[in-house]
């Protein structure tokens, strides 16, 4: 069996050195880090992960429940974790739990029994019963919320929704659009309360009134914003311009006017929120909000991290800024139009 010192030996470095190039306990020179990475390669050594883990009392592994990986936005979040984690030498753990309370509790205790360092948690239905249930098995815990609010106990790591709600109430607003109607998330979903907040207290900036008829509710999904833009479209008094709470959303409500004969953007504008990669490829290419999924995911990492590796504390709330994305979808109402 290949030993470190074998490894050392390869790579003509001491046993200590390989160590902090397995451990990320030291700097270590790039040149020699290389000859380390490549002796490790070229002999198939592995690290006794179970042994250091007995030793060091730390693993270097991170979990991660999330919703589901299969939503472009939360693929994207934990790409950008798990290549944080990995550049610092720890490993990400990843549950699927389809925003089901029960699959969030056997995650957590499959998770806890490998030992993981910290906790990352992207679900929207992860209510305090949970998270109560995380301090109470694991305190010591470092336990990290994305795409959600702060919760005691926990930090958390978020695009600045409200922000968000008001740059796009604005650029409509700009835009001279007066009937503008909104998809929103869940009721429960707390970025979508706060981009709604947002995108109220922009209207009103803009002397302007969101009408409760020109809002909808949908489950953040293709599906739930064609149902909703197609309850919009086919209502008495139509909206110019649809703002949706995501990117998937305002993929439904394309296909809705599309459906209807409406082109995007002579008769009906249409916004987004993410800018997931699709955003830049629909015909035509969506306008939209932009929160860095891979960003938001490799600052939940650094977090981690550092607190793990040097005793940082973690912030109640890390707010990352967003930006607009200016593309074809929205244009001016079609009154304005020569």
């Amino acid at each position: 069996m290949v030993t470190i010192r074998d490894v050392a030996g390869a790579a003509g470095v001491s046993v200590s050195t390989v160590s902090h190039v397995l451990n990320a306990t030291r700097f270590v020179a790039p040149e020699t880090e290389r000859l380390v990475r490549e002796a490790i390669e070229r002999l198939g050594y592995a690290p006794n992960g179970i042994a250091r883990a007995l030793k060091g009392n730390r693993t270097r592994t991170l979990g991660m429940i999330v919703t589901a990986s299969s939503n472009p936005f939360f693929a994207q979040v934990i790409h950008g974790l798990e290549t944080a984690s990995s550049d610092r030498g720890y490993s990400l753990i990843l549950c699927n739990t389809d925003d089901d309370p029960d699959k969030q509790l056997r995650a957590f205790e499959a998770l806890h029994g490998r030992r993981i360092d910290g906790l990352a948690v992207m679900a929207s239905n992860a209510d305090l019963g949970f998270l109560d249930r995380v301090r109470d098995r694991a305190p010591a815990l470092p336990l990290l919320l994305l795409d959600s609010d702060p919760q005691p106990g926990a930090c958390a790591v978020a695009d600045d929704s409200a922000l968000g709600g008001r740059l796009a109430a604005g650029l409509l607003a700009q835009r001279g659009f007066r009937r503008i109607a909104c998809i929103t998330g869940p009721a429960r979903h707390p970025r979508s309360r706060a981009r709604l907040a947002g995108f109220t207290e922009g209207l009103r900036a803009a002397g302007l009134t969101l009408d409760p008829a020109l809002v909808r509710t949908a489950d953040l999904t293709i599906a739930g914003g064609y149902a909703a833009a197609a309850a919009l479209l086919d209502g008495a008094a139509p909206p110019d311009a649809v703002f949706a709470f995501n990117d998937l959303m305002a993929v439904g409500a394309l296909r809705a006017a599309a459906e209807r004969g409406l082109p995007v953007p002579e008769r009906l504008s249409v916004m987004g929120y993410d800018d997931i990669e699709l955003a830049a490829y629909l015909t035509p290419p969506l306008t939209t909000v932009r929160q860095s999924a891979a960003l938001l995911g490799a600052r939940a990492a650094e977090l981690l991290i550092d607190h793990l590796e040097h005793d940082r504390p973690l912030p109640d709330l890390l707010s990352l800024p967003p930006d607009l994305v200016l593309r074809a979808s929205v244009g001016r109402p079609p009154a304005r139009l020569p």
